[in-house]
């Protein structure tokens, strides 16, 4: 998922007023006050839920989370399915079905997993701070968990059905780039009119107001390998093909070839090379993180790499660097964008500002929830924090009323739409 310093600079450079948005109803009282009195609850459910170590690796509390919100998802009516995750450590997805008597099919999604690993809490653990609550995977993405099991809970206990299917998608890999589960996201996605993506929104002061976002990176993985040849590095070294020279070479010249393709960032970040000090090393690698906001720019950066390692500075050496696309990237639709400056009126009616933040460089679940552009799909629906992947990540409790009051407005309003 993005760090907070990512989705700051998404919010404070891009955010848009509410004043543009559209008026919807006067302030839904009773929903308003069902949110207020839900803040206890949910307060607690983030406790056990952070309670529950869950790295993406972590098989045993990723298991202990999906028992946990299956058994929340069959409390509150939902059909429950689990669905091992196809690559990675093999997780399962926990899916919920709702049927209702309205006519539109709504989807949420979350994931339960953390980037923290197995004993974190011994060294942050969960602790309240005024208005703040601190622990590992708490805004990301817990506090999203936390938003649909009460917001379903507050509707639920109004009676709202109007819907013709309510899903909710919970995944066990989403910060490793969802590489199990991302398929079945998209196909599930498609079965939906609108999906709503629960990952945090950037608290304050690091951010003046909460916000939904439209736009998130696509991912990819770089890797270029360097073919050299070995020889004594004392005794005769020019007998050899440094592979270590040349991917020096390689990276310092391929370094800002995604600045000639707008939509694209390359970022080298691993490198390796050599086994012993006194011999030349035949081989050498380095890894790249990627960014996308293009359809196609894996092919235009895969292309340009082919170009530049062409250009070598060892004889006889080989150079390749192959892309493997991870996560495609998130581009509201103009229907999307509707979408949320109505949620943008929805806190208008709290007399709060709802910002819309255009663009993070960071990666979300709702590229896969939007590849094929059938289903509606907006962003950061979950509870406002920050320091995700960092120390003390928290959230901030004065974001739960208004957070659970734009979900489950949201969700009443697209139940009226035919």
């Amino acid at each position: 998922m993005k760090t907070s310093s990512q989705w700051l600079v998404s919010v404070a450079l891009l955010g848009i007023a509410f004043a543009s948005s559209p008026a919807l109803a006067a302030p839904d009282e009773k929903l308003r006050a069902a949110a207020e009195q839900a803040k206890p609850a949910l307060i607690e459910t983030l406790h056990d839920m952070v309670m529950i170590e869950s790295g993406s690796g972590d098989l045993e509390g990723l298991g202990k989370m999906a028992d946990f919100t299956e058994a929340r998802l069959k409390a509150l009516g939902a059909k429950t399915e689990r669905r091992k995750a196809t690559r990675g450590a093999g997780a399962d997805i926990v899916i919920g079905t709702f049927d209702g008597s309205g006519s539109k099919k709504l989807m949420l999604i979350a994931h339960m997993d953390t980037v923290y690993q197995k004993g974190i809490l011994t060294t942050q653990p969960y602790r309240i701070d005024g208005n703040r609550i601190f622990g590992p995977g708490i805004a990301d993405d817990k506090g999203g968990i936390a938003v649909i099991l009460h917001a379903l809970k507050i509707l639920g206990d109004a009676g709202w059905r109007d819907y013709a299917r309510l899903t909710v998608a919970l995944n066990p890999d989403e910060e490793v780039g969802s590489i199990g589960s991302g398929e079945l996201i998209a196909e599930l996605a498609d079965q939906h009119d609108v999906v709503l993506s629960c990952e945090p929104t950037v608290a304050a002061p690091a951010a003046k107001n909460d916000s939904l976002l439209l736009g998130a990176s696509g991912t990819a993985t770089g890797t270029m390998e360097v073919k050299g040849r070995a020889s004594h590095a004392g005794a005769a070294p020019q007998l050899g093909r440094n592979a270590v020279i040349e991917l020096a070479h390689q990276l310092l010249q391929t370094q800002d070839v995604a600045k000639s393709i707008p939509g694209t960032q390359l970022n080298w970040t691993t490198a390796q090379a050599g086994t012993v000090r006194n011999q030349i090393p035949d081989k050498a690698s380095a890894g790249a993180d990627i960014r996308l906001t293009i359809p196609d720019g894996v092919q235009k950066l895969q292309a340009a790499l082919d170009e530049k390692v062409k250009n070598k500075l060892v004889p006889d050496t080989e150079t390749t660097v192959k892309i493997e696309a991870g996560r495609p990237a998130f581009v509201a639709s103009d229907r999307g964008r509707a979408l949320a400056r109505e949620g943008q009126a929805i806190y208008a009616e709290l007399e709060r500002t709802l910002d819309i933040a255009e663009m993070t460089g960071g990666a979300t679940d709702a590229g896969f929830a939007n590849r094929s552009g059938k289903a509606v799909v907006v962003e950061s629906f979950g509870l406002a924090g920050f320091g995700y992947h960092a120390r003390d990540e928290y959230i901030d409790t004065g974001s739960i009323m208004p957070r659970l009051y734009l979900m489950t407005r949201m969700l009443t309003e697209l139940g009226k739409k035919k």
